[in-house]
């Protein structure tokens, strides 16, 4: 009968992994205090804790790379667009969602959220799944300086003040109904709403 691997054998397989692929780009140390930021980060909002080291590794190596790229240790390929609002739960997660769909990986895109939940907005992703996107390994993430500064737009919905400012970035604040609490139809609207934002946006960036 197989046993449920010992998250401390999961984190230490997780510092192994990083450390193959960031070889020549991050010393044990930094990618040892990567994984334990976004422990600590993830483990008081994990609703299932057998979970919480996959959802570490994905945060782990997304800040990681974040770093990498914000630091110049690492070019950028594709301009990077990043999507903020409050939760991570709806806006933000739709924008992105959409973005990385329509714009056939000629971007790459992050999103988070100033408070994150602990899950994406249910009606959310089924208003996506109608589009034939899925949001199956989505989940709120906290917003850090590292990705604000690796982003080259940043997209702010509903989170004010809360975003770091960097010189040489383009940033946008779109005034985008919440979906928390509305009915599919109005989440459709509001999907729809976002597609028409991110497809000029995307014109633009893409020009």
């Amino acid at each position: 009968m197989s046993q449920l691997l010992d998250p401390r054998d999961a984190y230490g397989t997780l510092r192994t992994d990083l450390g193959y692929a960031y070889r020549g780009v991050f010393a044990a140390e930094e990618i040892a205090e990567a994984v334990e930021a976004a422990r600590e980060l993830l483990e008081p909002r994990a609703t299932i804790a057998t979970f919480l080291p996959v959802l570490v590794a994905r945060q782990a190596r997304e800040q990681l790379m974040a770093k990498a790229q914000a630091e110049g240790r690492v070019a950028k390929k594709v301009p990077e667009i990043l999507f903020v609002c409050v939760h991570n739960a709806g806006r933000s997660q739709m924008a992105a969602a959409l973005a990385e769909h329509l714009s056939a990986r000629r971007v790459h895109v992050r999103s988070a959220g100033s408070k994150p939940t602990g899950e994406i907005n249910p009606v959310v992703v089924e208003a996506l799944a109608e589009r034939g996107i899925a949001l199956s390994a989505a989940y709120p993430k906290p917003l850090t300086d590292s990705v604000v500064q690796a982003a080259d737009v940043v997209i702010t919905m509903g989170c004010g003040d809360s975003c770091p400012y960097y010189p040489g970035k383009i940033y946008e604040d779109w005034q985008v109904k919440d979906p928390a609490g509305q009915p599919l139809a109005v989440v459709r609207d509001i999907r729809d709403d976002l597609q028409n934002r991110v497809t000029e946006l995307l014109r633009r960036v893409l020009d």
